[in-house]
């Protein structure tokens, strides 16, 4: 494969037209015909359920699989605070074009424009399938759906059901999947997990699957797949996400023959609770949507720091977002919150627990909301959250402030895919945080779930489509030796995983020295020795892994431990493909902040002579020494300039 090749077949012409004479230019399949044709779904969230509900309904025989044991465990649930669309209800001059703008900019000028075009485009279709699901998005009291500010905009864009609009969401698609499993379109399988896929030269033409339950191994032929499983910021071992996503599908992709692009693009949010031990194993998301009423603040002296907060004096709090960032105040991006408020706590001033000899937490206070507006109105908006946050804390936030601290959130790297949101693999599409496609260098709040019911609902149905049309249906009789060779290299890998040498740590103790090795490495900040350092650590503990990983029980049956073990050797893969992709890139951008490339104040200084590109990675057959390839961004429409929030 040359540069010249990696061709994102982005339509030209004016950006509002692209996607329409795409469609129009799009082959369909006869109804007649459909039913002849089989598609696989891995991975049934919010992407994966939508792309499923509307390719059944269009007549596909659609095969689903999921390791949970439904698809409503899927961590789209998990989304709390909204969806962004450019309805413009509030009549504060919203449109298209300015959600097109902030979500490009939120990026920094790291994205497509046609890509992103798109997805600005059908944010306000998303909202009406929604409400026509019965999705129970807030409203006020004349009965319009309400909206609320999110990071990164100034405009009021972001529906939302209380702090359940993921959960909500996910219902909705789950309704639309179940409706065709009834109707005999969509054969599912839960508690099933992706191993391998199933290769035909150059083409995906199925997968092997594992049995959760009994372990049996299973090949499934279809006509082409889809992967929508999410992120991998679980490399981190510490983060925001269900401990159960993982990377699996889509690195198995990769190793396949699937680029992957821009790995080292991880959001870290800025509203989590702050970890409170050092063996802690999962971290806890607050909403985005509490920065639209709760101010972020820290001590301005370090004697106060182990104070309660009401004993603070009014003047000696530092509220300093509104201070570093007046036009945006407590709701600039997330990456900048982020590293506002890693600086305050390397000053010093954290609050709360303190982790390797560091204080890390800030406050975020809802007391001048609830003195405003009444508590009546701020339970309504966020009485959820609060019970959460109190039920892991056992603190009251209505009577003292949350503490919060950033923590790995969300992925915009992933499988490179093209316009079609088909992968360098013919007939592999990915969907949702599986792919790369739509946020750049940082993605913004509420554009998670946008994305992924924009792929599901509007766009997959119509790339598949398009392709199968001119594809002939295959029979998976001709394949035989194709789905052996990948049966066998399935087993061949739990064999290994089962049968190390020297059996003596568990694959979680591995899982969190990774983590911790990424975290420093990569994580909010980053340099060029700490990198190369940790390439070297990542590698020799993969080495170890191999050696002494502990996996008791057989592959027969129900195995957790197994199922850990074959994502984690699938994290230490990735992880050095994550700091050899920030190593190469010189500058910082978006979330990815290389100390040597950042201005005097402490934000991002981006390179767009030389950096102007999305990095697509090939395996090369050593996953230490990968083949880079570069797709070039243009931009026709707008003008990338300095990611100003103040």
């Amino acid at each position: 494969m040359s540069e010249f090749e990696l061709d994102s077949h982005a339509p030209k012409g004016p950006l509002q037209d692209r996607w329409k004479q795409h469609k129009y230019n799009s082959r369909v399949v006869s109804p007649a015909n459909r039913k002849k044709y089989t598609v696989i779904v891995v991975g049934t969230g919010l992407a994966g359920a939508s792309a499923s509900a509307s390719l059944g309904e269009m007549g596909f025989n659609v095969k689903t699989f999921c390791f949970q044991d439904s698809p409503r465990r899927a961590h789209s649930i998990a989304a709390q605070g909204g969806i962004n669309a450019a309805k413009n209800y509030q009549n504060d001059g919203d449109s298209v074009w300015r959600l097109f703008y902030d979500t490009i900019k939120g990026g920094d000028f790291r994205a497509r424009e046609s890509n992103v075009f798109r997805l600005a485009e059908l944010s306000t279709a998303i909202i009406d399938q929604a409400v026509a699901q019965g999705v129970p998005f807030a409203r006020e009291y004349s009965g319009y759906l309400a909206n609320r500010s999110f990071g990164g905009a100034q405009v009021s864009r972001t529906f939302y059901a209380r702090g359940q609009t993921g959960q909500q969401l996910l219902l909705g698609a789950y309704q639309a999947m179940s409706r065709q499993i009834a109707e005999g379109t969509i054969t599912h399988r839960s508690r099933c997990e992706m191993q391998d896929l199933i290769m035909d030269g150059d083409r995906a033409i199925g997968i092997v699957t594992r049995d959760l339950v009994t372990g049996e191994l299973e090949s499934h032929i279809a006509d082409c797949v889809v992967l929508c499983t999410g992120g991998y910021s679980n490399a981190f071992y510490l983060s925001t996400n269900a401990k159960g996503c993982n990377t699996s599908a889509i690195w198995r992709a990769h190793k396949k023959g699937a680029l992957f692009a821009n790995p080292c693009f991880t959001q870290i949010h800025p509203t989590c609770i702050p970890q409170h031990g050092e063996l802690q194993s999962k971290l806890t998301l607050m909403s985005e949507s509490l920065r639209n009423d709760g101010r972020v603040w820290a001590p301005k002296n370090k004697a106060d720091c182990d104070k309660r907060p009401e004993e603070i004096a009014e003047e000696d709090r530092d509220y300093f977002l509104e201070r570093m960032y007046p036009s945006f105040g407590n709701l600039v991006p997330r990456d900048i919150a982020s590293r506002a408020v890693k600086l305050i706590c390397d000053e010093g001033r954290g609050v709360g627990f303190e982790i390797e000899g560091k204080k890390l937490g800030v406050y975020l206070d809802f007391a001048q909301a609830i003195k405003k507006q009444g508590l009546a109105a701020v339970e309504e908006k966020y009485g959820n959250l609060f019970e959460m946050y109190q039920r892991i804390t056992a603190e009251n936030p209505y009577e003292t402030p949350m503490r919060i601290y950033p923590a790995v959130h969300y992925t915009m790297g992933g499988l490179w895919v093209d316009y079609n949101l088909m992968t360098t693999i013919n007939g592999l599409f990915a969907g949702g945080e599986a792919n790369f496609s739509d946020h750049g260098a940082n993605r913004l709040g509420a554009s998670a779930l946008m994305q992924g019911l924009a792929d599901g609902y509007f766009i997959l149905p119509t790339t598949v489509a398009d392709f199968l049309a001119k594809q002939k249906p295959i029979k998976a009789e001709h394949y035989a030796s194709q789905i052996d060779e990948a049966m066998q290299s399935a087993k061949r890998r739990i064999d290994s995983l089962m049968k190390a040498p020297e059996p003596s740590i568990t694959p979680d103790e591995f899982h969190r020295q990774l983590g911790q090795i990424l975290w420093h490495a990569c994580g909010m900040a980053r340099t060029k020795s700490s990198l190369e350092k940790a390439i070297k650590e990542i590698q020799h503990l993969r080495e170890e892994f191999w050696q002494k990983v502990k996996i008791s029980g057989s592959e027969e049956g129900l195995n957790q431990t197994l199922e850990r073990a074959g994502r984690v050797a699938d994290f230490f893969e990735l992880t050095e493909l994550m700091c050899i992709d920030a190593l190469d890139r010189e500058e910082s951008c978006g979330c990815h902040a290389r100390e040597e490339h950042l201005t005097e104040d402490g934000e991002a200084k981006r390179n767009d002579m030389d950096y102007s590109y999305v990095a697509a990675w090939q395996y090369s057959g050593d996953v230490s020494h990968p083949t880079l390839y570069r797709e070039y961004l243009h931009f026709d429409f707008v003008r990338p300039s300095i990611r100003n929030y103040q």
